[in-house]
């Protein structure tokens, strides 16, 4: 059966408004589209993220009349004025098949893959990561993510203790424990996250290797590596923090970073920190390091 799409051009605050009233209208589906090129961050709890500028899709069954829907929907979100509607027919298709193009597995790293779970894994050997997006933070899409799974392929060692700071979707403590962790701490301010994690670790079969928390009930185990995919304020407010839950030797690595971004981020743990150069992808960057011990930093610092 074909559909009729409406696109509609718009903004972050009428989004919501012109997405129900569209639905009350009988769309079959409304999503939204970035329309600017806008990156998306991770929301505070309870948010949801959304771009400044906004298109927003709605799909109505073959023979709607569009004009009366049109009319309907300018009385619906009055005053606030209908955007120009861009029309077109779509002819019927297999949906799953049309998303599938654009989330296929990927690989970080000689050993680590993430696949959609209606894939077959490309290589049945290598450690398989079975993961669909959903509204937690994190496929392996995105740069950060992406500069996050390939440091892990090359740097963690086996039976050490993981602390994911900010887990999201929790791939990248589900990667860790798949490498072989011993012990992963996985923690998030958004109670959706921990959600989302505690769901892909049990697809996963590495529940067990987890521990999942809000920042309030974490108990802050000094851990042999830590990663945090965040941003950047919150990566330097939290550097003194993050030294003191790293072991000496232990490892950290930060992302979530822009290129301009990173002399601040690198200055604010260089004082704990051996660092190793920066890695770079896409505009974002990667910034890890070695934790130095106690006496060895007193002394560089005078």
């Amino acid at each position: 059966m074909p559909w009729i799409q409406l696109r509609f051009a718009t903004d972050e605050k009428n989004a919501d408004r012109l997405s129900d009233a569209l639905s009350d209208l009988g769309a079959s589906a409304v999503t939204f589209e970035d329309a600017a090129d806008q990156p998306l961050f991770e929301p505070p709890p309870g948010a949801l993220p959304m771009w400044r500028e906004v298109t927003v899709v709605a799909l109505f069954e073959e023979g709607t009349d569009v004009d009366s829907v049109l009319a309907d929907l300018s009385a619906a979100v009055a005053p606030f004025p209908v955007p120009a509607c861009e029309r077109q027919v779509l002819e019927d298709q297999d949906w799953e098949r049309v998303w599938l193009t654009d989330f296929k597995p990927m690989q970080f790293g000689p050993r680590l893959w993430v696949v959609p779970t209606a894939y077959t894994p490309p290589d049945p050997n290598a450690v398989n990561i079975l993961l669909d997006p959903g509204l937690a933070f994190g496929t392996g899409t995105h740069a950060t993510t992406a500069l996050c799974l390939g440091w892990l392929d090359a740097n963690l060692d086996p039976a050490a203790t993981v602390l994911d700071f900010g887990c999201g979707s929790g791939i990248l403590a589900i990667a860790a424990a798949k490498l072989g962790a011993a012990k992963v701490w996985a923690v998030d301010i958004d109670p959706q996250a921990i959600l989302a994690t505690e769901s892909n670790a049990r697809a996963n079969a590495v529940f067990d290797a987890l521990s999942l928390h809000l920042p309030a009930d974490f108990a802050s185990p000094v851990v042999d590596v830590l990663v945090a995919n965040i941003l950047a304020n919150p990566l330097v407010e939290l550097s003194s923090k993050f030294a003191e839950l790293v072991r000496p030797g232990g490892l950290i690595a930060l992302s979530g970073i822009l290129a301009e971004q990173a002399d601040t981020v690198a200055d604010a743990y260089r004082a704990e920190f051996d660092l190793a150069p920066n890695v770079i992808k896409d505009g974002w960057v990667l910034i890890s390091g070695r934790r130095r011990d106690a006496q060895l930093a007193s002394n560089l610092l005078g």
